[in-house]
């Protein structure tokens, strides 16, 4: 932990020195959900903020129990009448094993201009930033106008309870105006030069169901008809060959307006004649690559099967697990409905087993578009700055659902095709860290500050 001589000295490192030194504390605390040490690892960055000078009443390690403790923690500004703004990473991460790796993942390595380990990518550099861009205004005796909030929550990576804990039982702590997320959007680099900047406005919402057919069984010398598994597969047949209507929303028409600039000729005529008329031709030649084809329409697969109790006997139960991702304003008894109309077959059952957390997207304030703009021609000249609804999720759906807009900019650049988050050697290039974290630092002290912070 940090004496009083390790704080002296971390007055004397530069950005990237702190940025770096953070990243390699947390990644080298296994916060995956085997191991526990989250509380350690929010212990950890409430003890570098307390040592750069933030009251210890603003700086709170707390959760609904002790595997679950989240750190929540507030810069004051000078204005208390303006309404907080909020800046929210993860601390946890995804299992990673020893033996998968080319290096040990719980140790921070850097090599030929990469850092590896887990959680660099997936979101210990958010936490870093975050964490490293208040020690720093603080260092430099910055005063917003409005107070900072940071949430650096524990089980984004499992059940996200941490965030709604905070959400549903201490509100005040982190109610806020508006929000940037550091794990969501993100920045592409083609032929090493940055293209586009995401900022993810919306999320998918996730919901889970059983389909499920059952019947009396039998022996299995004498084979009838109604089989339960080539029932479930007839079903499940029909819903592969299904397609949700295309149906877009405020994020998702910017999105394909603003990518058509990065994409060759044909794709950006087809994104431009979808956001502008919907086109069906041009919505089905995009619906070939999977990320827009899940931009454009609610999606449905199975993930899952069970069927069957003996080699020697008929099945009397088959059942699939069938994940959705719904448009934001798809409701879900809508989708639900559609499910067993899809199917057409009353003897299978479709029921929820997962219900579903709303996520209504948030507006395109222009505020924080405008400084997102301004930020990204400094640091990445000449990229598209694109708002993106997210196909998978994130604790930002939870602080919508709350009412809180939500806005993922997580400004790390690399390659789409080759990102490692959860996987075997997760790396983030170390220059990309390095300028995002200046981003941020440049974002934050803007829409802390009056020049901006009015809506």
């Amino acid at each position: 932990m940090l004496g009083v001589a390790s704080a002296a000295s971390a007055q004397k490192q530069t950005p990237e020195q702190l940025r770096s030194a953070i990243l390699k504390e947390l990644v080298e605390i296994n916060t995956s959900d085997s191991a526990g040490h989250v509380g350690d690892a929010a212990r950890a960055m409430a003890k570098r903020l307390t040592d750069a000078g933030f009251p210890a009443a603003d700086v709170k390690v707390i959760g609904e129990n002790a595997k679950l403790q989240a750190l929540v923690a507030r810069y004051r500004g000078k204005n208390p009448s303006m309404k907080p703004m909020l800046m929210i990473a993860h601390l946890d991460v995804v299992d990673a094993r020893k033996e998968d790796w080319s290096t040990d993942p719980y140790k921070l390595v850097e090599k030929d201009g990469w850092y590896y380990g887990r959680g660099v990518l997936d979101d210990k550099q958010g936490d870093a930033i975050i964490v490293s861009t208040l020690i720093r205004l603080k260092q430099e005796g910055f005063v917003p106008d409005r107070d900072i909030i940071i949430a650096l929550s524990a089980d984004e990576e499992t059940n996200g309870l941490s965030i709604q804990w905070l959400i549903n039982k201490n509100r005040s702590l982190i109610d806020a105006e508006f929000a940037l997320n550091a794990d969501a959007g993100g920045g592409e680099v083609r032929d090493g030069k940055p293209v586009r900047l995401t900022v993810q406005t919306a999320e998918k919402v996730y919901i889970t169901y059983e389909f499920e057919v059952r019947n009396k069984g039998g022996h299995s010398s004498l084979p009838v008809s109604d089989n339960a598994i080539y029932r479930l597969s007839r079903g499940l047949e029909k819903l592969a060959a299904y397609s949700f209507p295309v149906k877009l929303n405020e994020t998702t028409r910017a999105f394909f307006e603003k990518a058509a600039a990065t994409q060759s000729a044909d794709v950006a005529a087809d994104m431009r004649a979808v956001a502008k008329t919907g086109d069906p031709a041009a919505a089905q030649r995009l619906s070939k690559v999977p990320l827009y084809n899940s931009t454009l329409r609610t999606t449905c697969v199975a993930t899952r099967l069970f069927a069957g109790h003996a080699d020697n006997a008929l099945p009397q139960v088959a059942r699939a697990t069938v994940n959705c991702r719904l448009l934001p304003d798809h409701p879900p008894d809508s989708a639900t409905a559609q499910l067993k109309r899809i199917v057409g077959d009353t003897a299978m059952h479709v029921r929820v087993s997962d219900p579903p957390t709303l996520s209504p997207a948030s507006p395109l304030r222009p505020d924080v578009m405008g400084a997102v703009t301004k930020y990204a021609a400094k640091y990445w000249p000449g990229a598209t700055i694109v708002p993106e609804m997210s196909t998978g999720a994130s604790d930002g759906l939870y602080l919508r659902n709350a009412g809180i807009p939500v806005y993922g900019t997580s400004a790390i650049f690399d390659r789409i095709d080759d990102d490692r988050s959860h996987g075997r050697d997760e790396r983030i290039n170390v220059k990309a860290f390095h300028t995002a974290g200046e981003y941020w630092y440049d974002l934050v002290k803007a829409l802390s500050s009056g020049a901006v912070a009015q809506h």
